[in-house]
């Protein structure tokens, strides 16, 4: 089986354009991010490059650079003559995220409202429209593609390096966590409207805005993964 992103508007560059072409690296990197995401790649499965490869339909050269940016990203770890192995992760592990995201993602939401121009606006807001259909229609897949591409345009334009690093430790982790809790409608319909609310606050503009719905948004994280937490400790054995 091969994978493909979902529809969402493309993912901008710093000046809000949508009309450049990514790299081949770029798109092998969205491909298999999204599949590590979606689980269509286990959590704790060995894979080669090689497989990889076949499942994005694209040649082992951007694969292998698509797997270092991920591997630097805590979605998957390269085991010399062993492999790679898909990264795990717990509800304990998804609460410390959290706690940092919920600092990071705060200044990144209010950088972002004062940096982004007119172009990125109204992306913002296709991003805000396209979250609430994805609820709608119940299409998870769509939802996690306009997440990434909400989350690239923020670091796109947010003008602080150490943010961009710091996020890109922690989100991809994150998401997957989410997705494995993403088949309750309700938690999608939650999630879904906490983003357009917070896309529609950094389009606004409004920095103080951005902020509290970024804070808003790590709430109901930090609620499922409580939830979840619970739900491993009450287990038997």
């Amino acid at each position: 089986m091969r994978v493909s992103a979902g529809h969402a508007p493309d993912s901008p560059d710093a000046a809000g354009h949508r009309d450049k072409p990514d790299t081949l690296a770029t798109q092998a990197y969205r491909l298999l991010e999204e599949a590590i995401v979606t689980q269509q790649v286990a959590p704790g499965a060995t894979v080669t490059e090689a497989q990889l490869s076949d499942l994005i339909g694209m040649s082992r050269m951007p694969t292998r650079e698509a797997v270092r940016r991920l591997a630097r990203e805590n979605l998957l770890e390269v085991r010399p003559k062993r492999g790679i192995v898909i990264c795990t992760i717990d509800a304990l592990t998804q609460k410390r995220l959290l706690a940092m995201r919920r600092e990071v993602e705060r200044l990144l939401a209010q950088l972002a409202a004062r940096e982004c121009g007119d172009a990125q606006r109204a992306t913002l807001h296709e991003l805000a429209a396209a979250f609430e259909e994805a609820a709608a229609n119940s299409d998870t897949l769509r939802f996690v593609h306009a997440d990434k591409v909400f989350n690239e345009l923020c670091l796109a334009v947010c003008g602080n390096e150490f943010v961009v690093d710091a996020i890109r430790l922690l989100q991809g982790p994150s998401r997957r966590f989410w997705f494995q809790r993403s088949r309750d409608a309700q938690v999608l319909a939650v999630s879904a409207s906490r983003h357009a609310v917070l896309a529609r606050a950094i389009a606004s503009g409004d920095a103080a805005a951005a902020a509290a719905a970024s804070d808003r948004l790590i709430d109901f994280g930090e609620e499922l993964a409580q939830r979840a937490l619970e739900r491993e400790n009450a287990a038997p054995g």
